[in-house]
């Protein structure tokens, strides 16, 4: 059994609070070992009992500036332990920000990404994957060994970028040259998301559009 696509808005809506508790929760003076804990017998709807991938962002609140983004790719945690565990790891172990303090949480915003699972980018021939990339619609995935790179859906949009500039900075996330993706054993994924956001800290919760 898995979510259906699209999510719907009273899921999302739950999934950002829940995001927003656990980062109050593992921010405070006594955190828990696992972030997940306090929530594993909190009410919910059934659907937070499934795994799904997912990720947490947090933005500077005016800016929308990224200050930490962290998330499973794949469905290996029901969203009631994912969540958390992702909001706490996007404010405190980004490793290209400092620590996330209680008293900052006030003017940060909270989104929850809902992941599809990836699946291979359906193009025969590396020069082909841009006509099958959707922005707007995918995330991208880059293998090529022992690197990986991500990019949510939402990334393409921000930057405007067209279906191969958003190969390439998937590419390049993974630190790998800007055109491996023309490589023959360069794997590429793409996968969906729901994404959901508050307007402004605490404040009401929409789903974050896509559309270019």
């Amino acid at each position: 059994m898995s979510l259906p696509s699209p999510v719907s808005s009273e899921i999302g809506e739950r999934a950002v609070q829940l995001a927003r508790s656990a980062l109050e929760v593992n921010l405070g003076p006594d955190p828990p070992k696992d972030p997940a804990r306090p929530f594993r017998d909190t009410p919910l709807p059934p659907a937070f009992d499934e795994a799904r991938g997912v990720f947490t962002t947090l933005r500077k609140s005016g800016s929308g500036l990224l200050r930490g983004c962290i998330g499973y790719t794949l469905p290996v945690y029901p969203l009631r332990v994912g969540i958390p565990r992702t909001a706490a790891s996007a404010a405190l172990e980004d490793p290209r920000f400092l620590p996330v303090s209680l008293a900052e949480l006030t003017r940060l915003t909270v989104e929850v990404s809902l992941l599809t699972v990836p699946e291979a980018l359906p193009a025969v021939r590396p020069r082909d994957r841009p006509s099958a990339v959707r922005v707007g619609t995918d995330g991208l995935i880059v293998r090529c060994r022992a690197a990986e790179g991500l990019l949510l859906p939402q990334v393409a949009v921000e930057q405007d970028w067209d279906s191969e500039e958003f190969l390439s900075e998937t590419c390049g996330k993974a630190g790998l040259a800007f055109d491996a993706w023309l490589r023959p054993e360069t794997e590429v994924f793409r996968f969906g998301s729901d994404v959901f956001g508050e307007d402004r800290p605490g404040g009401p919760i929409r789903r974050v559009p896509l559309t270019p």
